[in-house]
């Protein structure tokens, strides 16, 4: 006798009460971009909807975001090139944009969960994620010395978690040694942990400024072609003392996301790109997909895959398909 599967789909009702997977609010987090100035809101031409905003409009955001029911961001400060340097000392400062931001987020929106993401590539006039060398690459260990100052700064200026994205060598172990001496034991971190060096990054890197002037991040990003390397990144991340691990992208990489999630306990993220948040968007404006349905099973195949959490720019959009409005 042959089992009717079909049982248990032939209405919504018993379609939802069997459903396996589920997508939630709390599962996403919302990136902001914030650059200085004041009365500011940039639209981004390749990523609709997606804005540059000085702290002013943050705020603004901020305060949809949690009338929407999102309470927790991803945070990326744009200097102004002026601000720029080889070593991007302007992170480091008490006074740079990103400090600035967080310390007013978390004034008048103290329910607000401010994740910070840790780089250079946004500080450094070459758009590179560290120091270079005299042969133009990444110095891994000089990079480390700044990472780890950088971290202590965003947690003194009230971030409560740290998400280091440069994919430095030993950056957890860096950064959870001085938040730790310094009394921020309880300060988690968000590792993008396994990070390809992918085409998907294009239009961030327009949003962010952050293109790199010369060459690309093959050194250091993870190669999109070598599965049991993209496994070992996360894994080796967790070792040192990762709370939370990623994968970026996330459409390309399910496979990936389903590989780490079979070999860790700790919560796994997905980074949702800006790039995959742009061809759906250029669909929709096309008119050659249903773009709310296509969009909610895309997320829903981020979570069948593995992930628990959700970095995306369709947070908004999300949230107010799933309160009805």
């Amino acid at each position: 006798m042959f089992r009717r599967k079909r049982r248990l789909r032939v209405n919504e009702k018993v379609r939802n009460l069997v459903r396996e997977t589920r997508l939630d609010i709390n599962d996403l987090i919302y990136p902001l971009f914030v650059v200085e100035g004041s009365g500011i809101k940039r639209e981004i031409a390749s990523m609709p909807e997606v804005y540059q905003m000085s702290i002013d409009n943050i705020l603004k955001e901020c305060e949809e975001l949690c009338n929407l029911g999102i309470y927790a961001i991803l945070l990326f400060g744009i200097p102004n090139d002026s601000d720029k340097d080889s070593i991007g000392s302007y992170a480091l400062s008490q006074n740079s944009i990103v400090a600035k931001a967080l310390r007013e987020i978390k004034t008048s929106f103290p329910q607000m969960y401010v994740i910070v993401d840790l780089c250079f590539c946004e500080y450094t006039s070459h758009g590179h994620c560290g120091i270079l060398d005299s042969k133009n690459m990444v110095d891994n260990d000089k990079t480390l010395e700044i990472i780890a100052k950088q971290s202590l700064l965003l947690a003194q200026s009230g971030a409560d978690m740290i998400a280091p994205s440069g994919m430095m060598d030993g950056q957890i172990q860096a950064i959870r040694g001085i938040l730790d001496s310094n009394d921020f034991v309880n300060l988690p971190i968000m590792s993008y942990s396994t990070k390809f060096a992918s085409a998907f990054y294009g239009p961030f890197r327009d949003v962010a400024n952050s293109a790199p002037e010369f060459g690309d991040r093959k050194s250091y990003q993870e190669d999109f072609a070598n599965r049991r390397e993209a496994i070992s990144e996360s894994l080796n991340d967790e070792l040192e003392g990762a709370d939370i691990l990623m994968v970026k992208p996330a459409l390309s990489y399910l496979d990936i996301v389903r590989d780490i999630r079979e070999r860790t306990l700790l919560p796994l993220a997905v980074y949702n790109v800006s790039g995959e948040y742009a061809m759906l968007k250029a669909s929709q404006k096309a008119g050659v997909i249903d773009y709310e349905k296509v969009m909610i099973e895309m997320l829903i195949g981020f979570k069948r895959a593995g992930a628990d959490i959700i970095i995306t720019y369709h947070a908004k959009e999300v949230a107010k398909l799933l309160s009805g409005d």
